[in-house]
């Protein structure tokens, strides 16, 4: 297969999980792609997302390495095959790459849990809301840069997904606009927070000795638990975790944070009282 100019995380995941296979297996990139027929440079290529691997190619690779979880497998195949080229791709080229990776991440995900501290998640933003913070970002951005983001931010909302949030009370009262602003977003909180794959759950100010509350995290279910992904916001762009050992840490995080957070109706009426003091 011809090489790509750029492998998306999605690539690069796929690419990852061979070489985990691989280095479980006790064999070297040379003795691997000798089984393939091929050269370490083309199974290097491979393992880095840059070159697509065929289903047959990689249930090859799988049998070579030992590998009996067929459900594993058939997931891995089904990423191989995969072509699609979603709506985020119209703003490769215009948008930095996390942009896209993060939408395609979402389009394929079977779930989203995530914790949010200083703002509102680009999921659930107002317009509004999501011009305030894109246009306090340093360097600022030309018109024509904020509008591509907005549009795609606000494109990134058509989800089905099951989606759980925990919100500090910190991100609901910073405001990153106007009064009127930051109004209309707590009710889009409320009106969302009614849909059946949404759940919003807050932690209050007055919880004692919260240590947790300044970590944020979105964390991203893949096909099979072992295919999870955590994201989180780096200095340029978005770094993808994707270790088993930080996953399961990243998952027992999330529980505990959800754990001391007020239930759903609490969360609404906690929210609702906000939206009043505006």
């Amino acid at each position: 297969m011809p090489l790509r100019r750029e492998a998306t995380a999605r690539q690069m995941r796929l690419g990852v999980e061979l070489r985990r296979l691989r280095e479980a297996a006790g064999l070297t990139a040379i003795e691997a792609a000798a089984l393939l027929g091929a050269n370490r440079a083309q199974m290097s290529h491979i393992e880095s997302g840059l070159a697509g691997v065929s289903e047959e190619r990689l249930r090859r690779l799988a049998s070579h390495y030992a590998c009996t979880d067929g459900t594993f497998i058939d997931a891995l195949a089904a990423m191989a095959v995969d072509r699609t080229r979603g709506w985020w791709e119209e703003y490769r080229g215009s948008l930095p790459t996390s942009f896209l990776d993060l939408a395609e991440l979402e389009h394929h995900a079977a779930f989203m849990r995530e914790v949010a501290v200083l703002y509102v998640p680009g999921l659930l933003q107002t317009e509004d809301y999501a011009r305030g913070v894109f246009s306090g970002r340093v360097p600022e951005l030309t018109d024509g840069e904020l509008e591509l983001r907005l549009r795609h931010r606000m494109q990134r909302q058509d989800f089905a997904f099951r989606y759980e949030l925990v919100i500090h009370e910190c991100a609901l009262r910073i405001r990153v606009s106007d009064r009127t602003a930051a109004r209309a977003q707590l009710a889009k909180l409320l009106d969302l927070s009614q849909a059946e794959n949404i759940t919003v759950r807050v932690i209050p100010f007055d919880l004692d000795g919260f240590g947790r509350a300044a970590s944020t995290m979105t964390y991203v279910g893949g096909p099979l638990r072992k295919l999870d992904t955590v994201v989180r916001d780096v200095p340029l762009g978005s770094a993808f975790i994707d270790s088993e050992a930080q996953l399961g840490l990243f998952r027992t995080r999330f529980r505990k944070v959800e754990a001391v957070s007020l239930d759903c109706e609490r969360s609404r009426d906690f929210i609702f009282r906000l939206a009043k003091e505006l």
